[in-house]
């Protein structure tokens, strides 16, 4: 297949997060956290609303969404979350067409990495899961389950593997992909399938499309 960049011509490694970008995990991260506020009697989330205060690191979210620190240790309502969000994962689906999208990029010969706040092992396990990890030449999340962020890990895929970041776009669903992405000097799309709202993501200055399709057809043909 002939590579075609349109306006990313320069582009040859996609840095994708995992987590609402190519997972579909919005709603089941949405209804544990739910749980979580009606067992502290808390009020529950819509998904608009869900989306408009989703940011990292998660336990300033946390704080947004009703939970009192002062009351409990950050840890406890944490470590359920992921005890139960381990437990749901493998219900997830990947978004619509993401597959197609990783198998497009995949012949039109780009790098492809994925980095990701989750936590390393449960990242792998989970990519494997939907049987497609082989379209990735690096996968690389975190040493915690507390999603403080994935900049560290960003800078040392890269180095590892000495690329250039103006040849590397990075594809997220959150303004924290925006602030890696600026941070590593790439490129960077959002995709507003995900874990926050269309209207946040453009106060990045970015580029923002709907879903992954409206991706690949406006900016890498």
């Amino acid at each position: 297949m002939k590579n075609k960049r349109g306006g990313m011509k320069n582009i040859n490694t996609i840095i994708w997060d995992w987590n609402g970008t190519l997972l579909n995990d919005i709603e089941l991260c949405r209804n544990i956290v739910n749980k979580l506020l009606q067992e502290r009697g808390k009020k529950l989330l819509s998904t608009e609303h869900y989306k408009n205060i989703f940011n990292f690191p998660v336990r300033d979210y946390y704080v947004e969404a009703g939970f009192d620190f002062s009351k409990e240790n950050f840890s406890k309502p944490a470590d359920a979350f992921i005890s139960e969000y381990n437990k749901e994962i493998p219900n997830a689906a990947l978004h619509q067409n993401a597959e197609i999208a990783l198998e497009r990029f995949k012949n039109n010969n780009f790098k492809q990495i994925i980095i990701s706040a989750m936590e390393h092992e449960s990242l792998i396990f989970s990519i494997k899961n939907k049987g497609i990890h082989h379209y990735f030449d690096e996968i690389s999340g975190i040493n915690n389950h507390y999603a403080a962020g994935k900049l560290e890990n960003a800078i040392s895929i890269l180095n590892k593997n000495n690329l250039n970041p103006e040849n590397c776009c990075l594809i997220g669903d959150t303004i924290h992909d925006h602030e890696v992405a600026e941070a590593l000097g790439c490129n960077c799309i959002l995709i507003a399938a995900g874990h926050q709202s269309y209207e946040r993501l453009l106060k990045t200055g970015r580029k923002v499309v709907q879903n992954i399709d409206q991706l690949f057809d406006c900016y890498f043909n």
